[in-house]
């Protein structure tokens, strides 16, 4: 009886999270041994303790260079170090990837590379959120705290996600036939300028078209006045754009094989087309939009694994290389980690740690509009 309670204790030890997957075989292992025990509990327990050791988690992400850097920095010597395999996915956008969830199985989705807060107040409010034992991830303390903060505040003080990077969505353009002195004139209103009618490009989501829409009709996006003014913007620019662009990799190749000169661009894909030696120049314009993403663990999951991956995916020298791969910086805190001479060198960086000069969507105010802006978007798109 003595030796079955000590199990259990091992086993509720290892479920709780306590003890990694290899510790916890390991010790069961070597106990079993040593008591010489084959059947009756201790077999029912190891059998139990295997049943709720995951071989696999499912992470799904942006794809493109972004899910490249993830399985080559992460995910591969995540898998040697844990054998635990990561079945990695891609989506094209949140509004997607919401949809597969909601349709899916318990326990089906479990990682997701999300966009900041505004998805993770999204996923707390369809009670999608599950609760992190935190004490399994002690690299969280080299994490930025201002990234933190707003995830903790929207779940009541716990975290179904770590911060992982971030950026800034802004103006990318070609220098071959708009000057860096004409894109800081210009600012946003670049991407509603009649002389590169059939030359503009945007995104096709709702929420990044409104911000800029905002923006262009010199407005605040957090707190817009007149929405029908923002309406009027996105038609002007509707109407300039050769297309709208769904992905990452879509808008590499536009903007590559010049097929536009100017749109809203993420600073990490438009670092990797500079990289790849094309003159793209980049501007954050006045009140341009910064996010940061999370990776986000789904209600449902294999929760010791999963804090064990978010773990490694925060060591310093997994998060650096994962960052140079993505060209995103980091969310570790540069007061805490040497991010060692790339990462300084990225858009959107900021080595104070502060983020004080990016501006984020307002979660409550967005979601609030979001069931009529994004109607009224997929109507203007349509082309009323």
């Amino acid at each position: 009886m003595d030796d079955t309670k000590r199990y259990e204790r091992l086993l509720n030890r290892y479920r709780d999270g306590d003890i990694s997957r290899r510790t916890f075989l390991t010790a069961l292992g070597a106990a079993g041994v040593v008591a010489g025990v084959t059947g009756g509990p201790m077999g029912m327990l190891a059998k139990n303790a295997r049943a709720a050791t995951p071989e696999q988690v499912r992470f799904d992400g942006w794809g493109g260079v972004v899910s490249e850097a993830f399985e080559k920095y992460a995910f591969a010597p995540y898998t040697q170090k844990t054998g635990i395999k990561v079945i990695s996915g891609t989506f094209g956008g949140a509004d997607e990837y919401i949809a597969r969830v909601k349709a899916g199985q318990p326990g089906e989705f479990n990682l997701a590379h999300l966009s900041g807060v505004f998805d993770y107040a999204r996923y707390h409010g369809l009670e999608l959120t599950s609760e992190l034992n935190e004490a399994n991830i002690p690299n969280l303390k080299n994490v930025i705290p201002t990234l933190i903060d707003p995830l903790r505040k929207i779940s009541g003080g716990t975290l179904s996600a770590v911060p992982y990077d971030y950026g800034t969505t802004g103006i990318a353009y070609n220098r071959k036939y708009i000057s860096d002195d004409e894109a800081k004139a210009k600012g946003a209103k670049l991407m509603v300028d009649e002389a590169y009618k059939g030359k503009i490009g945007g995104w096709g989501e709702w929420k990044t078209r409104i911000w800029y829409g905002a923006l262009q009709s010199d407005q605040d996006p957090n707190n817009i006045k007149d929405i029908d003014a923002v309406w009027d913007m996105i038609r002007s620019h509707r109407d300039l754009a050769l297309k709208y662009w769904s992905s990452g990799a879509e808008l590499m190749s536009l903007l590559a094989e010049e097929e536009i000169y100017v749109t809203e661009g993420w600073s990490g894909r438009i670092k990797a087309l500079q990289d790849q030696g094309h003159d793209i120049g980049y501007l954050d314009p006045a009140g341009g939009l910064g996010w940061q993403e999370c990776l986000f663990v789904l209600r449902g999951s294999p929760m010791a694994a999963c804090e064990e991956l978010l773990n490694f995916m925060l060591e310093p020298e997994v998060a650096i290389a994962v960052a140079e791969g993505q060209s995103y910086p980091p969310a570790l805190d540069p007061n805490k980690v040497d991010l060692g001479k790339i990462i300084p060198t990225l858009p959107a960086f900021d080595p104070k740690g502060t983020l004080a000069s990016l501006s984020f969507f307002d979660p409550a105010y967005w979601n609030e509009n979001e069931a009529d802006w994004s109607k009224t978007f997929s109507r203007v798109q349509r082309g009323y």
